[in-house]
């Protein structure tokens, strides 16, 4: 092949570098510019930054005044309810940053036309859901630490300094921020609009704190109840947090009496699986009135 100088009307074999780059930006890069622009797109949305990030704290405050920051939860174990409480409030708070957050946004973008918008695009889908997984993991990190800030400097709650507990926490935290991601991605097909979203995924997301150690403690509950939050992440999220910020004794307060780190990872993960495989098969990028 050869081009023509339009000045001087010679010819010469073109070079493959004469050709006009259409490639688009490596994948990583695709996905950290997604990022960027989720987290700026959350942080516009004020109601949704404030319940997210005040709301663990809020329940943390009310739940510690109320039972009494200075009461045993169990005589001499040296678990006190502000310490109890608070990693189940640091696994709600991941639930909300993951699963109710890209759930109810997601639907919103599919009603108001922005998904199909983005399918337009040469953007891989890839990129969009790495996005998205990036704006959680930000998300979660500032407002877990927050929570923990507030924990420490004003309820006097121990944080953990053995390095082993603050490996537990990293894995439970990545694991169940990934899977609470990718669950809300499949669960935003279920919601029949951007309207409907809210009503539809914050009950499920209230039932599931009140059946899994958040709000009460978790032996307490009634058998069938436990069993039933078995089958859920939440209830595993919060037990492996327990983990990291009780002492050894407080295994005693969980109804295996240990704090069975490998079911934890094991059911967080068949989530994480299972969530994919349904959210591959029924993720759409329009909405259901348009074809």
């Amino acid at each position: 092949m050869t081009t023509t100088n339009r000045t001087t009307g010679s010819t010469r074999a073109a070079h493959p570098t004469d050709r006009p780059s259409s490639a688009l930006p490596g994948l990583a890069r695709l996905a950290w510019s997604r990022t960027v622009f989720e987290v700026r797109a959350f942080f516009r949305e004020r109601d949704a930054v404030v319940f997210v990030f005040v709301y663990p704290i809020l329940m943390l405050a009310i739940f510690a005044t109320v039972f009494g920051a200075e009461e045993e939860l169990l005589p001499g174990s040296g678990v006190y309810f502000p310490q109890y409480f608070l990693p189940g409030m640091v696994a709600t708070g991941v639930m909300l940053s993951s699963f109710q957050n890209l759930a109810i946004s997601i639907a919103g973008e599919r009603d108001d036309g922005t998904l199909k918008r983005l399918r337009s695009t040469p953007l891989p889908a890839t990129a969009y859901f790495l996005g998205k997984t990036g704006q959680v993991l930000v998300t979660a990190g500032v407002q877990t630490a927050l929570l923990l800030a507030v924990a420490a400097l004003v309820f006097d709650v121990p944080l953990p300094t053995e390095p082993g507990r603050w490996w537990t926490f990293a894995w439970v935290f990545v694991l169940g921020t990934a899977t609470g991601a990718v669950c809300g991605v499949a669960f935003s097909s279920v919601p029949r609009s951007g309207q409907s979203a809210s009503p539809v995924v914050i009950p499920v997301v209230l039932v599931l704190q009140f059946v899994s150690g958040v709000f009460f403690a978790f032996d307490e509950l009634p058998t069938w109840m436990q069993q039933a939050a078995s089958a859920f992440p939440l209830k595993w999220m919060a037990q492996g947090m327990r983990s990291v910020f009780l002492p050894d004794e407080g295994a005693a307060l969980e109804p295996a009496g240990s704090w069975q780190h490998g079911a934890t990872a094991a059911v967080l993960a068949a989530w994480l699986v299972v969530a994919l495989v349904v959210g591959v098969r029924t993720f759409s990028w329009r909405r259901r009135d348009d074809g």
